[in-house]
Order: structure tokens, then C-alpha cells, then sequence
């Protein structure tokens, strides 16, 4: 058990701008007092925070922990110590493992090797179609039971509409949460990159950013005729954006999902075919960075997601329309916000801990952990004059396929405390 005093912290919320600086008194998992001059009783630590902010543990609802089947890239244990690393306490595992996560059985096991080796809650979804194929509907009141808490095909769309109704009606009926990726695949290509002026440059045949468009308007127009909710994955196109923002002013039941990389990156970052920035949906220009930016500051955007995908270094280099698509990102996603946005003041700590931590968790029926008087210790200590360099030493993942990787940003996440237990702790 751990027992603290943060002295001289201050703190980040959702509801305002970040506080004066305060002491915060932690006794059994608890916070106990908030307030200025605060005596350490005895066995408590101290934790001297200047130049620090305390806020509330970030929560990622899309991650590949890969387990079953692709070890080599993630297990399950090595995701969620990347998880803490960055400043995550809970976390939404995909289902597109082999098998695939399509069953009660399946969820039953996955969600048993959590909980023996995760030091955080590991949720899972489960599929919409049996083994991802797009034909049949998985047993979702089955997969539901055992305790998912979504249900998305991701990595893929359900390429009939007819079959995506259904399972929307199913889903609203058994009370899933619904998401989808947005795919249409004759369009999308190879998925090696943006269709535009750098694939051109390039000689590599682009995926246009109207095979995610249109499928997107797709999947909401039928969630909105069966009175269902759906949330859109990974969103990367300024248009797919104004859809989304569209479809909610006409009162369909949406919401939708911005990842960092769709923040900060655009194809021009491929340079000379560099499979670090290979993803999908890939990145699209600077003009949609821009947009997309604007989008989650304004709330179009519901919460922010990292779509962790690891991959093995020798499959990363392949070449590029081979090499396999995604980005670590669950170790980098807070610093690179804070370095790029916070600290530029172009996002404030206020939307980064409404969109990265409060929303996530509502939105998996979740309570969000304020850090205030008698709540439950769920939170982080953020350095902000610190540096952090993402070696292969320093990141948990077993997969370091990642633009960020042996770069430094300005801020460091210094101490990460879960209930009693503190899970992380540097430079302290």
C-alpha cells in the first residue's frame, strides 16, 4: 500500500483549466484532502511537484494486444505494461486475433489471461461476423455474457449492408456497443498509403480517401434507419469528419474517434518509403491534419484512441506496399499531444483529459476518476519541463514500430498510481 503527499501539484481536469498549484493527500487508495499546506502524516511519502500536474489516468478504447495467435508482435501482459507507460489505466482490446475474438469461449479465455497478467482492467470487444469474414453473424448475446464491451469487425468492414443491418438491430437489441471501421474495398486499394500527390511521386497506387467517405455515410445512414447507435473508428479524412458532424446535427446516435497519428502525421512524413508512417486508414494531408485538429478541439470528435498496432521489425521492413499497416502508439500518444498541441497551445490539459480519459470511460460505461476528495486514486503525475526518448530500452512494447522511435519530446509521465498501488514510477 502507498501512501502520499503530492506536494505543490497542480491539477488537470475536464471541467476547467488547470489548477494553482495544491497538495494531494493519497492514504489507502483514496484521495483523502486537496489543499495548500498539508501535513504529511507519518509513513506518508512525499512527492515534491513542482513544475507537475496531477490529472486523471487516460483510458484507450481501441488497442492490438494481439494474444491469441501473434505473440511475437504484443501479448497481452506487454500491452498493458506499454499501456502504463504511458499513462493508461484501463484499455479495449480489438478482436482481430487468430482465432479471432468471436465467441463466448473466446472472450471467456481472453479476459481469464488478463486478469492474471495485466496490472490494469483489460476489456475486450468481440466481432460482429465469425472470424471476421463479413458473412455471418457472430453470437454476440453469447460474447455479450461473458463480458464485451463492444463490437466492431475492425481491421475490416461488413461489406453487406444488409448483413450490417442486421447486426446493428442485434447489437441495439442486446444493449453492444456498436463500432465500425470504414472501409469500401474495391476502392481502398493496397491500403499502402493516401491517394494524392506523394503516392504519385511515389509509383504507389493510393487509397482515396472517398473508400472511407462513403462507407462511413454508409454505416451511419443504417444505424440511423434501425434506430441504433454506432461509433465510427480511426477517422483520417476532413470530409469523412464533416460527415460525422453533419449526421449529428440530423440527430443519428453517432459518435466517432480521432488517433494521434491522424493528428500529426500526413503522407508527406512517408518521405523515402518509410513503413514507420504505413497505416490504415492511411495518413492523409496537412490540410486534414489541420481540419481534424480543429474537429476534436470542437467535440466533433468524442474521444481520442491510439489504434495500437504493433508489428515485428522484420515485418515492418518489407517493402512498403507489403510491409504490414499500423503504429505503436499507447507509450507515445500523451507526450507527443502535450509536445505538439498542449505545450504549442493549440489543445489545452482540459481537452486532452475530457477526450482521453472522462469520454473513453463513459462511453464503456465506465465512471471517469476525478481527482477530487474521496475519490478512488486513478491518475498520473505529468512532468512538464521533462524529456522523454523513445529507445527500444524505454518503451514496454514488445513491438517499437513507431515514427517516434530513439526521438525526444518535451514531458515525461513521472508516476502512474492505481488504487494502492503505484505502477510506475521515475525521476521522482
Amino acid at each position: 500500500m502507498s501512501d502520499l503527499l503530492f506536494r505543490n501539484v497542480r491539477i488537470a481536469s475536464e471541467e476547467a483549466a488547470v489548477t494553482e498549484s495544491q497538495d494531494v493527500l493519497i492514504q489507502e487508495g483514496v484521495i483523502q484532502r486537496i489543499g495548500q499546506n498539508l501535513v504529511a502524516p507519518e509513513g506518508v511519502k512525499v512527492v515534491e511537484g513542482a513544475g507537475r500536474l496531477l490529472m486523471p489516468a487516460m483510458f484507450d478504447t481501441h488497442v492490438h494486444f494481439r494474444e491469441p495467435g501473434g505473440e511475437h508482435k504484443e501479448t497481452i501482459q506487454s500491452g498493458s505494461e506499454a499501456a502504463i507507460n504511458g499513462g493508461i489505466t484501463g484499455v479495449v482490446m480489438m478482436p482481430n486475433t487468430t482465432p479471432a475474438i468471436d465467441s463466448g469461449a473466446v472472450v471467456k479465455q481472453v479476459l481469464a489471461k488478463a486478469k492474471e497478467v495485466s496490472r490494469i482492467p483489460v476489456l475486450t470487444s468481440g466481432c460482429i461476423t465469425k472470424g471476421r469474414e463479413g458473412k455471418e453473424l457472430a453470437a454476440m448475446s453469447g460474447m455479450r455474457d461473458q463480458g464485451v464491451v463492444m463490437i466492431t469487425d475492425d481491421g475490416d468492414a461488413v461489406p453487406e449492408s444488409s448483413t450490417l443491418l442486421r447486426a446493428m438491430q442485434y447489437a441495439e437489441n442486446f444493449d453492444c456497443f456498436f463500432a465500425s471501421h470504414c472501409e469500401v474495398e474495391d476502392l481502398a486499394g493496397p491500403r499502402a498509403m493516401n491517394e494524392g500527390a506523394m503516392s504519385y511521386k511515389l509509383g504507389i497506387q493510393g487509397s482515396p480517401a472517398i473508400a472511407e467517405e462513403i462507407c462511413l455515410d454508409r454505416d451511419i445512414r443504417i444505424a440511423h434507419a434501425a434506430g441504433a447507435h454506432v461509433h465510427i473508428q480511426h477517422v483520417s479524412s476532413a470530409l469523412g469528419m464533416e460527415t460525422i458532424r453533419w449526421w449529428k446535427t440530423m440527430g443519428a446516435k453517432v459518435t466517432a474517434e480521432v488517433s494521434p497519428h491522424h493528428l500529426l502525421f500526413c503522407d508527406e512524413d512517408i518521405g523515402d518509403y518509410d513503413t514507420h508512417y504505413k497505416m490504415n486508414p492511411p495518413l492523409r494531408t496537412k490540410k486534414d491534419n489541420e481540419l481534424l485538429l480543429q474537429g476534436f478541439k470542437e467535440g466533433v470528435f468524442d474521444i481520442l484512441a491510439t489504434d495500437h498496432a504493433p508489428h515485428a521489425e522484420f515485418e515492418k521492413q518489407q517493402d512498403f506496399v507489403n510491409a504490414p499497416n499500423g503504429i505503436t502508439g499507447l507509450e507515445t500518444a500523451l507526450i507527443s499531444m502535450y509536445h505538439y498541441f498542449v505545450k504549442e497551445e493549440k489543445l489545452t490539459w482540459q481537452d486532452l483529459v475530457l477526450r482521453y480519459s472522462a469520454e473513453p470511460r463513459r462511453m464503456m460505461r465506465l465512471a471517469p476518476v476525478p481527482i477530487s476528495e474521496g475519490a478512488r486514486v486513478d491518475l498520473l503525475l505529468f512532468n512538464e519541463e521533462g524529456e522523454t526518448t523513445f529507445t527500444k530500452d524505454y518503451m514496454k512494447s514488445l513491438s517499437s514500430n513507431t515514427p517516434f522511435l530513439d526521438k525526444t519530446l518535451t514531458g515525461s509521465i513521472d508516476m502512474v498510481v492505481l488504487g494502492d498501488r503505484v505502477l510506475l514510477e521515475r525521476n521522482i
